[in-house]
């Protein structure tokens, strides 16, 4: 897929990158598999903002996306690329030999009119699934899951990969997009290839407004404020941070503060990806 890049016109279109969309076979949704999606603007149940600088986008559906990829041993068939405006990654159309429809994420290389099989029988070919026992060593895999039959939640936006490294006992070690090594179970699923849309990265939004489609409103630099409404205001002209570290603006330590604090999980993680920057370095 190419990037767009725009005359500059006028200001917005300057630096402005789009997508040429030319992988996109269908313009419109497949109504049964789409709810509409409320609008919260960061508010909570009690009309509290809980999420700052949300509000104001686009009207839109969600698409149901199959995660699970739990209908096994049923091929089916590419029917759409399509568009999805809730991630950055491309949806694909399935039209299973039942007649049920499901949406899955695209991975690169597959094509509208391709067969994909999700079960124990399937091949190593991009889109299709099977659980990490039956996935040859070095193959690049995504979506994957963290608890068998729970669908897959690592590895699903536009571009983004990992790698199977190896398998010892009843886990596999899967290297991720960020250079972690964790340890997955092996009766966990995950779908052969790389997530599709791989020029995501590259796209300059170009002005504001094209942040405002996205829900996402303007922020304001704590510096730029009063002494009241942030730890890090007030003071003549332009002042520095100061010590002893960058505050929140609810007083907390933040900008390279470690927020992890995940014990029960410690233990599968092989290689953490700050170790893993080091090595880059």
């Amino acid at each position: 897929m190419a990037v767009k890049v725009y005359k500059p016109k006028t200001p917005g279109t300057r630096h402005k990158t789009s997508y040429t969309f030319e992988e996109i076979t269908k313009t419109t949704p497949e109504r049964s598999l789409i709810v509409p999606l409320k609008k919260r603007s960061g508010r909570n149940m009690y009309g509290r903002i809980t999420v700052r600088h949300r509000g104001g986008a686009h009207k839109r559906h969600i698409r149901l996306v199959d995660f699970k990829r739990d209908k096994l041993e049923i091929p089916a068939k590419v029917a759409a690329i399509e568009y999805d405006p809730n991630r950055t990654a491309r949806l694909a159309l399935l039209h299973y030999a039942d007649g049920e429809k499901r949406y899955i994420v695209a991975p690169v290389g597959l094509m509208v009119g391709d067969k994909v099989l999700s079960g124990e029988v399937a091949d190593i070919r991009p889109g299709n699934s099977m659980v990490l026992a039956n996935i040859p060593v070095g193959t690049t895999i995504h979506n994957i899951e963290l608890q068998p039959g729970k669908g897959g939640q690592m590895v699903r936006s536009a571009g983004t990969s990992a790698q199977l490294l190896a398998k010892e006992g009843k886990y596999a070690q899967v290297r991720l997009p960020s250079g972690e090594v964790r340890l997955v179970l092996q009766n966990c699923r995950a779908t052969i290839g790389q997530v599709g849309n791989v020029d995501h990265s590259n796209i300059k939004l170009g002005k504001a407004g094209r942040k405002r489609h996205m829900g996402r409103r303007p922020e304001v630099r704590g510096s730029a404020m009063s002494p009241r409404d942030h730890p890090h205001g007030g003071g003549e002209g332009r002042s520095p941070i100061g010590m002893p570290s960058p505050k929140s603006p609810w007083g907390k330590p933040t900008l390279g503060k470690k927020t992890r604090h995940n014990k029960r999980t410690d233990k599968y993680i092989v290689r953490h990806r700050s170790q893993a920057k080091r090595r880059r370095k």
